[in-house]
């Protein structure tokens, strides 16, 4: 009986430390996305800002009130904008964002053809 009570303990604590660690890669995984307002050169998992470090707790918050990637994002997009984002969704106030790159390519390339042709 004894064996079974250790047996039963470890597995509930092993469950335990897998959910924690599960919280944790969500955590940093969503840390990873947002961009610190104060440094703006640096992810919130990097940074140590103020911002940051309480963003961190914000976020961590929110895992242990089961709210789910999507909806972490939803809530801190609602509060600060898309740009708090690295990594916005496709809608039409990034429109620009999207496709300035691939218009950006595509009249170098133009420009580049027209170059190549005249000579």
């Amino acid at each position: 009986m004894k064996i079974f009570k250790i047996i039963f303990f470890s597995l509930i604590l092993l469950n335990f430390s897998q959910s924690i660690a599960d919280e944790n890669k969500l955590q940093n995984k969503i840390t990873k996305n947002l961009r610190c307002l104060i440094c703006q050169g640096q992810s919130v998992y990097d940074s140590d800002s103020e911002f940051a470090l309480s963003l961190k707790l914000v976020v961590k918050n929110k895992i242990e009130e089961g709210l789910s990637e999507d909806q972490i994002y939803n809530f801190l997009t609602t509060k600060y904008g898309d740009w708090i984002l690295y990594d916005p969704k496709f809608n039409k106030n990034t429109y620009l964002l999207w496709f300035l790159p691939l218009l950006i390519f595509l009249i170098g390339g133009a420009i580049i053809f027209k170059k190549i042709n005249k000579n």
